[in-house]
């Protein structure tokens, strides 16, 4: 297993693992698979996008996206990360975050973001691992198949940056 920068190569790959996300109802409030064509455009030369390889295959990613669109927070980016289902548990979530942290660092960031659904204990146990820590709740953030859910704030501040 390794890890690298994505190129837009990548995207049929990262849309299959992202869709199985999608389909699992576990990790993104997004219902509409997503085609490689879409995936291309989240590479916009400013937000890292890192994989994880096993064999030549792409089987885990992480990706930022800007979280604000004003200039006072052009530091933050929010986060991504989805390993496919048969590499799971194997330590390719942890990879593509390490290096996504490093590209986020490198591309000038000095906190990373996301929000994680409360009972998805992988991905938080995963984050805490990482230096993460759960700032609060946001309850009933929004529906996903016409339920409420709700969701713990994750935040990594990035020293080198600060």
């Amino acid at each position: 297993m390794h890890s690298r920068a994505a190129r837009p190569g990548d995207a049929e790959a990262i849309a299959r693992i992202y869709n199985q996300g999608i389909e699992e109802r576990i990790a993104t409030f997004e219902t509409r698979p997503r085609a490689g064509g879409e995936i291309r455009e989240w590479f916009d030369g400013g937000h890292p996008i890192v994989v994880v390889e096993e064999g030549g295959a792409v089987i885990s990613f992480a990706n930022t996206t800007a979280y604000s669109s004003r200039r006072c927070y052009s530091g933050v980016a929010e986060f991504s990360v989805y390993t496919a289902r048969e590499a799971r548990g194997l330590g390719a979530g942890a990879m593509a975050m390490e290096a996504l942290i490093s590209a986020a660092e490198q591309a000038g960031f000095w906190k990373v973001t996301s929000r994680v659904f409360v009972e998805n204990e992988p991905s938080r146990k995963l984050l805490l691992s990482l230096g993460f820590r759960e700032v609060g709740v946001h309850e009933k953030h929004a529906r996903l198949d016409g339920v409420w859910r709700d969701v713990v704030v994750v935040e990594r501040l990035i020293p080198a940056n600060l």
